[in-house]
């Protein structure tokens, strides 16, 4: 049987790591804030913000939401983000997307201000990892990877990593964020000829496809650790999957994260670890 690279674990150690700073910066009369902007009711991001807004409570990280109408002026939109950019009592901001097609989803991601942009979504953010420089944060989902590696003790300096999947989300961030590391980094995806024979060469599969269960048991050998980042939903099972079929690579490999109580349970931690980081990051340089 495969070790269990539980979530919980990990979210916990990083909430007691926020907590800790977060209680540092209210001595100093700083409230780590995040600002929250959601367009319409989808039920996807309403439950994401429900467990945001418990973390940030027990991280003493203070949550203001913009909730608008899902037919928002553009012009009333981006005054809104305006504000939000310029009040230096906001430290992070959560745009969920997408947003309706007439806001332009890619003016509306890059347009929030880099030091706050607390999801990793602007271009700026997302070129600071691929330089290698202090700007904005990587994506939550690709650096919950990172803190879950870390936590089990699981260093990918000089092991072959396979990451399936090369989205601006994870598998692109988490690709560099690898490299920077020092892992041999091969990155796949869905059109890659004979996927089974590179993943079996790795010693870290991340899967992050985002196609349901693809991953079966010909992909894997024994003493793989797989980090499963899919979130997806069987239809005929009537429950959560991840992209890995669980039953088929657990008896096989050495360590694999469940779906769910996996990477996702990481990610909402490592927005509010960005917030206390973006609002640290300010009052140092208020300091200067």
């Amino acid at each position: 049987m495969a070790e269990l690279l539980k979530g919980k674990d990990v979210a916990s150690a990083v909430m007691k790591r926020c907590s800790a700073v977060s209680a540092e910066l209210k001595e100093q009369g700083i409230t780590p804030t995040l600002a929250i902007l959601r367009v319409g009711e989808n039920e996807s991001d309403l439950s994401y913000e429900r467990g945001a807004e418990k973390r940030c409570e027990k991280a003493g990280v203070k949550v203001v939401k913009r909730v608008l109408p899902a037919d928002i002026t553009d012009f009333v939109f981006y005054g809104i983000l305006d504000e939000l950019n310029w009040d230096k009592n906001i430290h992070g901001i959560l745009m969920f997307r997408p947003l309706p097609a007439y806001l332009d989803n890619e003016r509306a991601r890059c347009y929030i201000n880099p030091v706050k942009d607390v999801d990793g979504c602007t271009d700026r953010s997302l070129g600071g990892i691929f330089t290698g420089k202090q700007i904005g944060f990587a994506p939550c989902t690709a650096e919950a990877v990172l803190e879950t590696l870390d936590y089990y003790g699981i260093d990918p300096k000089g092991k072959n990593v396979t990451v399936i999947g090369r989205s601006l989300v994870i598998g692109k961030p988490v690709s560099m964020m690898l490299l920077n590391r020092n892992a041999t980094v091969t990155i796949c995806h869905t059109k890659t000829v004979d996927l089974p024979s590179v993943t079996r060469k790795a010693d870290i599969v991340i899967a992050a496809a985002g196609q349901p269960e693809m991953l079966t048991k010909e992909y894997f050998r024994e003493g793989q650790t797989v980090i499963d980042v899919g979130i997806n939903w069987n239809e005929k099972k009537g429950k959560l999957c991840g992209d890995v079929l669980y039953e088929d690579a657990e008896p096989v490999v050495a360590k694999i994260t469940p779906v769910p109580g996996g990477i996702g349970s990481v990610t909402t931690s490592v927005l509010v670890s960005h917030v206390v980081e973006a609002a640290k990051r300010a009052a140092e340089k208020a300091d200067r």
